[in-house]
């Protein structure tokens, strides 16, 4: 699938009309459900065929953001033989009580795997949790990028880069 068909699977089965609430609180009349497109192992593969050309070169490990972030980032393992690690929210209360899962993260250079991003706000968070545990993080790659320039300017804040495979204006010209 070229990336064009790409875009119109993903607008086909996963971008959904009515009234939503994002994350960041905003308000949207269009919505990417992005588990209708994470689902769908076809779309899935396609997005990694494209999203893996993204990945910095020096990359050694992905971590998946809770939750959507999560399949993205195990697909793009399967496909790049990167290991991953996963980012919680928050850190679990039992166990191990980890914020960060996987694989040993310390001195390694780390790409944050998001599905859409809107505000950034999520990567940032993660990424701060990412570099408490010795990471050095500077990639952030999402699916979807839905923000505008100022997204890209909070993530540049903080010393992170966006490497988006959609933005919105690839949806809606």
């Amino acid at each position: 699938m070229n990336k064009t068909e790409l875009n119109q699977a993903i607008q086909k089965t996963a971008l959904l009309k009515g009234n939503f609430i994002l994350r960041s609180g905003q308000q949207t009349t269009e919505y990417f459900d992005k588990y209708l497109f994470e689902s769908d192992p076809h779309l899935m593969k396609s997005l990694c065929i494209y999203l893996k050309e993204l990945i910095p070169p020096d990359t050694e490990v992905l971590a998946g953001l809770v939750m959507g972030g999560i399949p993205l980032a195990v697909a793009l393992s399967l496909e790049t033989n990167l290991a991953c690690v996963f980012a919680r929210k928050k850190a679990k209360e039992y166990g191990t009580k980890k914020i960060i899962e996987g694989c040993a993260i310390k001195n390694k250079k780390v790409c944050i795997v998001e599905d859409v991003i809107t505000t950034g706000g999520q990567a940032i968070t993660s990424a701060k949790d990412l570099r408490k545990e010795g990471a050095i993080v500077e990639s952030v790659l999402c699916a979807i990028h839905r923000g505008g320039t100022k997204s890209k300017q909070n993530l540049q804040k903080e010393n992170l880069y966006l490497h988006a495979l959609f933005t919105n204006t690839d949806f809606f010209k």
